[in-house]
């Protein structure tokens, strides 16, 4: 059977920067516009922190080509897209499937769908780096797992536990009263925290949820029990989306809920315009160099919103597998800037940090070791998530990302409808190239080769 035919749907249009330069920078087609002229400098050699060799970028290319025909060839139309439902499934076992069908008859396709969104947006929220020492054991089949896995593990049974339901019936779901009731304290436990076993940005992490708690008391986006799930609805009884064939939803739509609906919950901390936070956006001075005496702020700003990038992959999986839900516009969405994605430019020796702000990076590190009481086994380049070096990385990360998936098709000489898409390229090549990567590099920690204080976040 042929796959139905989409027709095209005019999509909202982007905020005029002029007029409203917050709501410009929250935009999601401004992540690619904004970190398009540092792309354009580092083809140049002409960032400001690092050093570019373009000659190296046919040996990233290589490397991630060889990745996905290690794992895909031929079948390079299996790929999923980037998203967080492959975490879950860690060690071969489909703990999704599983759960679904742990739910019999007892949720249509549409509870199903709301459950999984339930859990999706929890897990992604928890999902900044763990740091290199944190690991959870799991208590369905007792094995120790490190990273993203162990907290898409850790957070899969927390949701089945009922830790973020207040109905007792329904220990599988999220809502706002739910998540009032977390505590540093609980979260610490549930996450296996101890002297010995720390993970990054514990607090950070856990008033994300209970701000989180706050956002949700929305009934127009999350329902009168406050659910994430019930954006479904929302998105569905939409004016502006389409009952085709297949619902198709308009993804500017669905990043309004992420970016303004969940706003609260970001750190009051960021980067302002006009006494509006901005999230994930940051100043850069690659940026600020290039204008004029009369440009405004907020030229001198690039946006990332990585964590809302990476919430709206996960979320639209579910919603095209168990709803058939097509999402017009996807192709606004950017590589992820983080640091695995970012990590690979630098392993395979596109990017190289300049020396005044390595030195600078590695005497931040020895004094984080010694705040933190522990010798550094590989030693690496540290900075703050706002640091100008970070800034910079991340947006070249951006660039670097839409390049590197032309040169990954041209290899694999897939043309047309069987190109890989970006997120198909993310899954199976770059973010699973910056981690083999670091694991050959640095052996000991697999850690990123620059290091970041993450406050759980960002990253």
């Amino acid at each position: 059977m042929p796959p139905p035919i989409i027709p095209k749907i005019e999509l909202p249009r982007a905020p005029d920067p002029h007029v409203d330069p917050a709501g410009y920078l929250r935009n999601i087609g401004a992540v690619r516009e904004r970190t398009a002229p540092v792309l354009q400098l580092a083809k140049q050699n002409q960032l400001v922190h690092f050093d570019v060799d373009m000659s190296k970028f046919s040996d990233t290319t290589k490397f991630v080509v060889s990745i996905i025909k290690r794992d895909f060839a031929p079948d390079y139309a299996s790929i999923p897209p980037h998203g967080r439902w492959q975490h879950f499934n860690v060690g071969g076992r489909d703990r999704i499937a599983m759960l679904l069908s742990s739910w019999g008859n007892d949720a249509d396709p549409s509870e199903r769908t709301r459950r999984l969104l339930d859990l999706f947006l929890i897990s992604v929220l928890l999902d900044a780096g763990a740091g290199t020492t944190w690991q959870y054991k799991s208590k369905e089949n007792n094995r120790i797992y490190r990273r993203s896995e162990g907290l898409a593990i850790a957070s899969l049974e927390m949701f089945k536990s009922g830790m973020f339901s207040s109905n007792d019936t329904q220990p599988h779901q999220v809502d706002a009263d739910g998540l009032k009731k977390l505590t540093v304290e609980s979260m610490a436990k549930a996450l296996q925290v101890t002297e010995t076993n720390p993970i990054a940005g514990l607090k950070g992490r856990t008033n994300l949820l209970i701000r989180l708690s706050e956002a949700l008391v929305n009934p127009l986006l999350f329902g009168p029990d406050g659910r994430p799930g019930n954006m479904l609805d929302y998105l569905l009884s939409h004016p502006k989306t389409l009952a085709s064939s297949v619902p198709i939803v308009p993804l500017p739509i669905l990043w309004s809920i992420l970016v303004d609906g969940l706003a609260p919950i970001w750190p009051s901390s960021r980067t302002t315009i006009d006494g509006t936070s901005l999230g994930d956006a940051w100043p850069l001075t690659t940026l600020q160099k290039t204008l004029l005496p009369t440009s405004q702020p907020w030229e001198g700003i690039v946006p990332f919103h990585k964590l809302s990038q990476w919430l709206c992959y996960s979320l639209m999986q579910p919603m095209s597998k168990l709803m058939n839900i097509h999402f017009a516009g996807a192709e606004l969405m950017t590589g992820l800037p983080e640091y695995r994605n970012g990590g690979l430019f630098i392993d395979t020796g596109v990017l190289t940090l300049k020396q005044p702000d390595a030195e600078r990076g590695l005497e931040e590190f020895h004094r984080n070791a010694v705040r933190e009481g522990k010798r550094g086994v590989e030693v690496t380049p540290m900075f703050c998530p706002d640091d100008d070096v970070i800034v910079e990385w991340r947006a070249i990360t951006v660039g670097f990302l839409d390049l590197l998936l032309v040169e990954v098709n041209k290899a694999l000489a897939l043309e047309g409808n069987e190109k890989l898409t970006l997120p198909q390229m993310l899954e199976a090549g770059s973010w699973k190239g910056g981690r083999e990567m670091a694991e050959i590099s640095r052996p000991n920690t697999q850690c990123p080769p620059i290091a970041i204080l993450s406050d759980g976040t960002v990253f």
